[in-house]
């Protein structure tokens, strides 16, 4: 293991081999009092790596909230969703974001729509405390995981039977991948992108943001 990240097994076969005649879906679901940088990350890494193939078949990035309705992120930030759980494309990669996360552990709505979305996506992603909603869903049992530095041992203490692990940027656990907390949802999205569509498109993508990369090496 490196400080960057960690992959703690090798990366899932299914979403290596997907076609390319079309973009693959990346649904981030976002709530009241989510984490700004945890969606607004991870979404302009993918919108620009689509930018920059300058193709149609690479990605789709959508929000996804529970209602179609504006939804208020920390700080007062406002924005407006893509789509709702009523109706919103095949979701073929889900990000779910952190933020002041504990009312959404106790909506049923929210967590068994994240469990089906999950069991159709190819791969399901947390940014910082969006790991907590993974869990409660029941998809972390057994795996290596992250979030926030500050949220580490809550996250041990609520799951006992997730290996919650510290002092990494991200952890790829095949299907699923977690990132630490904020910014480190961007260095987990590029590590994505350089799973689906190749470490060069990655490393373009870093550079046309500007961004220092902090990978596995």
């Amino acid at each position: 293991m490196n400080a960057a990240g960690r992959r703690t097994s090798a990366p899932d076969s299914h979403v290596m081999s997907i076609e390319r005649d079309r973009a693959l879906n990346i649904g981030i679901y976002i709530y009241e009092n989510a984490e700004v940088l945890d969606f607004s990350g991870p979404f302009e890494v993918f919108s620009t790596a689509t930018r920059l193939t300058n193709s149609e078949s690479s990605f789709n990035v959508f929000l996804v909230a529970e209602e179609n309705r504006p939804v208020n992120a920390r700080g007062g930030y406002s924005l407006n969703p893509h789509y709702d759980f009523s109706a919103h494309p095949e979701i073929d990669i889900l990000i779910v974001v952190g933020g002041i996360h504990t009312e959404e552990l106790t909506k049923a709505n929210v967590v068994s729509w994240v469990a089906a979305t999950s069991e159709k996506a190819r791969v399901v992603a947390s940014v910082c405390t969006g790991a907590f909603i993974l869990a409660q869903a029941g998809l972390l049992e057994n795996l290596e995981v992250t979030t926030h530095w500050e949220n580490i041992e809550e996250l041990r203490e609520s799951y006992p039977n997730i290996n919650v692990v510290d002092s990494c940027r991200w952890v790829d656990e095949g299907k699923f991948v977690s990132s630490g907390g904020i910014s480190a949802g961007i260095d987990m999205s590029l590590h994505l992108v350089s799973r689906l569509a190749g470490l060069e498109l990655a490393e373009k993508t870093a550079r046309q943001m500007e961004f220092e990369w902090r990978k596995n090496s």
